[in-house]
């Protein structure tokens, strides 16, 4: 196999990053003293049953309908799983 040729390219710079996405990015202000934020864009975190947190993928494909009963169920399982965790702690903490 013969070595392909040098192109003019070749010695180039290289092509420049394409520009951010024209849509404004969200912007956090924190200076208020709030403890809680909602980043609607990214959805609710989601507490596993091992105690990690993830994220529900298809959040950005969701009807308004589908938020709203998501985030109902998720609330309860969310706080429901919380609970056992801290129970599970505590009974950990014991046995020591």
């Amino acid at each position: 196999m013969s070595e392909p040729e040098n192109t003019s390219n070749s010695n180039s710079t290289p092509l420049p990053l394409p520009p951010p996405p024209s849509e404004e990015a969200s912007k956090l202000d924190m200076s208020s003293g709030e403890a809680t934020v909602k980043m609607d864009a990214l959805g609710p975190l989601v507490v596993n049953q091992d105690g990690s947190l993830s994220r529900i993928e298809n959040w950005g494909q969701m009807t308004e309908l589908e938020k709203t009963n998501t985030l109902r169920v998720l609330g309860k399982r969310n706080a429901a799983r919380r609970e056992a965790l801290r129970a599970k702690e505590g009974e950990g903490e014991g046995k020591a």
